[in-house]
């Protein structure tokens, strides 16, 4: 049986940034679902927000951040990824991490949604995420052991502190890893829906495995709708930048209206909530969207992947119009933590969008993203350095027989086209209610109370799909009212009673805890889900 002092699941910037500072002092081992090259982080064109310019001040990131949050921001949060961001990028540049500059050689400071200064740093053009991601394998190279094609299942527990990781291979081949330290970077679950920016795989994962061990998990009916998506009759063929609009791109619908002088006073740079519920009702009266780029010079250079990605979907470039629809594009909720990375249970750690720590609020601020992967990431790496070896029992009951079960499980595009109905950029009671029951009748209450005992790989990610799913319908029921990334057309309104979203699970209950008010959905000894989980008493 495998042992290491850390494991790391993921390979987005959050995973990377945490092993290449843990990697100095600790074995580290990174497990990932698929390549290590297909994370998010690979796909994230925006770039990365940070104060470098001498004119700029983290206070105005903080202020932007918390007001693109919607007021639902965890203040210490904020503060440490602005502040720490700010070293952490000069760091990066010290390193020999090279963003794009301009003629004088200072770096090309770009402008995106919300934000009121210009303070962007972007690589490759619209490649930052790649290039970032790149730079920092390279510099784990040989340092770091890798693991690819490998899902994780559940967490091993031992007296309650994780002591592990399960998963499962493309042949079927379940392995245990023991491990000090297990780090979840699982990123988000994008691909719960049928539009997304992305990459293929990302179902919420992370999310299904900790909360089956018993993991707090908090907010996670707030989910971001990036507004530009390139959209064809064929289909979602990418994302479409933010910072497309930064320099200058409109938004017209196909009668050449800008209808987004009439929405909000920061136009096309509105939060992404407001832009991308204004796209959905253009949409939704019939008409088509498109973004005007005609006045950005040499298109095609600033922008070589967006470029390369409308050219294949065959988008003339040169007409000036770019079709665009919303997708599901990143989740503010996760499983919580402090601003340690710590959760819930000893030794077991999340970064990155699989976590909570409630830095982006109900909104995220643009290209907050990776900032928050290579600041947290390496915070906690910090923590874990500090910590004195754990005590790991060598003689852990770890053996799993994972076999294929019978089971009737919807496919997943069916599960995609229910969260896109009925729990996409607007929600409402009735909807959401439908959609919970139908994730009902597939969803085994074994598969929320405990690790799973059966099942391929490929019945695994179905049931994660049907449990975080379930998970962010039973929270977007519970919020009775409309924040950032979560819209409810029966409750329109945000009020300023609302905090954190917290789900626990405890003595086979699952528990809803919102300011003062209190859900349970029991688990009853019928092993049947209470369809009355939504019942808020005070």
């Amino acid at each position: 049986m495998p042992f290491t002092d850390v494991v790391i699941i993921g390979s987005g910037i959050a995973a990377l940034s945490a092993a290449k500072q843990l990697c100095k002092h600790k074995n580290v081992m990174i497990i990932t679902k698929s390549r290590l090259e297909d994370s998010n982080s690979m796909l994230a064109q925006g770039g990365v927000a940070a104060v470098i310019d001498q004119h700029d001040d983290w206070q105005d990131h903080y202020h932007d951040t918390i007001v693109a949050g919607c007021f639902h921001n965890k203040d210490s949060a904020v503060k440490q990824l602005v502040k720490d961001g700010t070293i952490r990028i000069q760091n990066l540049i010290e390193e020999g991490m090279i963003f794009d500059q301009k003629e004088d050689g200072t770096i090309d400071l770009g402008k995106e949604g919300a934000h009121n200064r210009n303070r962007i740093l972007h690589a490759g053009g619209d490649a930052t995420g790649k290039l970032l991601v790149e730079f920092m394998l390279h510099q784990l190279k040989e340092k770091v052991t890798f693991v690819e094609q490998e899902m994780a299942i559940d967490l091993i527990l031992e007296n309650g502190q994780c002591s592990g990781i399960t998963t499962i291979d493309l042949h079927g081949i379940v392995k245990n890893y023991i491990a000090r330290h297990v780090i979840l970077a699982t990123g988000g679950c994008g691909g719960l829906y049928e539009v997304t920016s992305n990459a293929e795989g990302m179902t919420g994962d992370g999310l299904s495995i900790a909360f089956r061990a018993g993991a707090e998990l908090s907010d996670l009916e707030f989910i971001q709708f990036h507004p530009t998506l390139l959209y064809t009759a064929n289909g979602n063929k990418g994302l479409i930048s933010e910072a497309v609009r930064g320099e200058g791109a409109t938004l017209i619908n196909d009668q050449g209206y800008r209808f987004m002088e009439g929405v909000h006073q920061q136009f096309e740079l509105a939060p992404r909530d407001v832009v991308a519920r204004a796209i959905q009702y253009e949409r939704s009266q019939g008409r088509n969207v498109y973004l005007d780029i005609s006045m950005i010079p040499h298109f095609d250079k600033r922008f070589p992947t967006i470029t390369s990605i409308c050219e294949e979907a065959g988008i003339d470039l040169s007409k000036g119009l770019i079709p665009v629809a919303p997708g599901a594009h990143f989740m503010m909720g996760g499983i919580k933590t402090n601003t340690k990375g710590e959760t819930s249970i000893p030794g077991l750690y999340a970064v990155g969008e699989v976590a909570c720590t409630g830095v982006h609020g109900a909104n995220r601020l643009a290209s907050n993203s990776l900032l928050e992967g290579i600041v947290f990431g390496h915070n906690l790496a910090q923590v874990i350095l500090e910590q004195h070896n754990q005590t790991i029992s060598s003689h852990l009951n770890t053996v799993r027989d994972i076999k294929p079960f019978k089971a009737d499980l919807p496919e997943k595009n069916e599960i995609q086209k229910m969260m896109t109905t009925y729990v996409g950029i607007e929600r409402d009671l009735n909807g959401l209610t439908f959609v919970k029951n139908w994730v009902e009748q597939y969803l085994s209450p074994h598969w929320l109370k405990g690790p799973l005992i059966k099942g391929t790989k490929e019945e695994v990610a179905v049931i994660n799909m049907l449990t975080t799913s379930w998970l962010i319908i039973t929270s977007a029921i519970v919020r009775t009212e409309s924040r950032g990334g979560h819209f409810r057309s029966d409750y329109p309104m945000s009020l300023d009673k609302w905090q954190n979203n917290e789900i626990i699970r405890h003595n086979n209950q699952v528990m809803f805890t919102v300011d003062q008010s209190l859900v349970r959905s029991e688990i009853n000894e019928s092993n049947q889900i209470n369809s009355n989980a939504a019942t808020v008493f005070y």
